[in-house]
């Protein structure tokens, strides 16, 4: 059996902070930060918005789309590394909200690749027999992970979620195949210190900001540059397929610096890369879920087409996956503020 999306949604708050308002507080100027990062604003939840909120929203589109009611739904994965609660976790709170039920649900902690992880192993689910349909979620309210004085961070993230159906698939559709790893021993290039066992927060950390995201921007970029290229060819020669072969491509939307260069590597024309990180920077692991729900309602994306969702990210980590489309639901659109 085949597995694959069969339904896309994404959601965004409605709050927008864009370069003038943040270059203002940062004492650097809007230019500075697009041409650092390709980003000119990004969405940030208010107070009293949580993640399984946009959660919810992002799944409740992507339910419709697949025309999948949620007692269909036997899984649920959240891939956030923001979500409501130590324990339990986001996906029992969406499991709820929406009305499934009895349902495999748990978060997957893979910052910027777990969307991608997600997938992997929700069609694996199905593939196997083991679930009927699952509900895959990246969701992220990553501005409250960073210190907004932080020049590394506080100009990349915002908030956001994305959604999609796994199903069942006629052969030579849905997933062909994947490419993941880690290179732990890197686990400290960008990490959060506080709030585990480790380090258990206290007025004295927090005083510190060991509860806000480090990050070596300059270590992270060098393994992006080398990690995205090098996973897409993997999972391409793993399919028999060789760039040329992919109707789109979708990646981790980081940094737009490194999708270019990812697009001179696989000597391919920019626009065969799906960008929307101007418009909402950096939403770690909704970023892939987001694209990908913007891309169809871009009709950039068709049935036959192949496509490859890519990212890269803490861990250090990678992971990639080549699908042929199936799906053909109504032209989706991005769901934003409180609809």
């Amino acid at each position: 059996m085949a597995a694959g999306v069969i339904g896309t949604g994404a959601y965004l708050p409605d709050p927008v902070l864009d370069n003038e308002t943040l270059a203002a507080r940062l004492g650097q100027s809007p230019d500075w930060i697009m041409e650092r990062t390709g980003i000119r604003e990004r969405r940030i939840a208010p107070p009293g918005q949580n993640c399984s909120d946009l959660a919810v929203a992002a799944a409740r589109q992507a339910l419709a789309q697949a025309a999948c009611a949620p007692q269909d739904i036997n899984a649920i994965i959240v891939a956030t590394s923001s979500g409501d609660f130590r324990s339990p976790a986001t996906a029992v709170l969406v499991q709820a909200a929406l009305d499934i039920p009895s349902a495999l649900c748990f978060d997957l902690s893979a910052a910027c690749c777990g969307f991608v992880y997600g997938v992997t192993v929700a069609c694996g689910l199905v593939d196997a027999g083991l679930c009927g349909k699952a509900l895959v979620i990246g969701a992220e309210l990553t501005s409250r992970l960073v210190d907004s004085a932080d020049l590394n961070t506080a100009i990349l993230f915002g908030d956001g979620a994305g959604a999609v159906v796994i199903g069942p698939l006629p052969e030579g559709y849905g997933l062909l195949a994947t490419d993941a790893g880690t290179t732990g021993t890197e686990y400290a290039v960008a990490h959060i210190p506080g709030g585990g066992s480790r380090l258990p927060l206290t007025p004295a950390g927090l005083a510190e900001g060991v509860q806000f995201m480090r990050m070596d921007g300059v270590l992270l970029f060098m393994f992006a540059m080398r990690a995205l290229g090098d996973a897409i060819l993997r999972v391409l020669a793993k399919a028999a397929l060789t760039p040329a072969h992919v109707d789109l491509f979708v990646p981790h939307q980081a940094n737009r610096r490194i999708i270019e260069a990812a697009a001179d590597r696989l000597q391919l024309p920019l626009d065969k890369m799906m960008l929307n990180l101007e418009q909402y920077g950096n939403t770690s692991a909704a970023s892939i879920p987001i694209a990908l729900h913007d891309a169809i309602g871009q009709g950039r994306l068709r049935p036959g087409h192949r496509v490859v969702l890519a990212g890269f990210g803490a861990g250090l980590s990678w992971g990639a996956l080549v699908m042929r489309w199936h799906a053909a639901g109504p032209k989706p659109s991005l769901q934003q503020g409180d609809e």
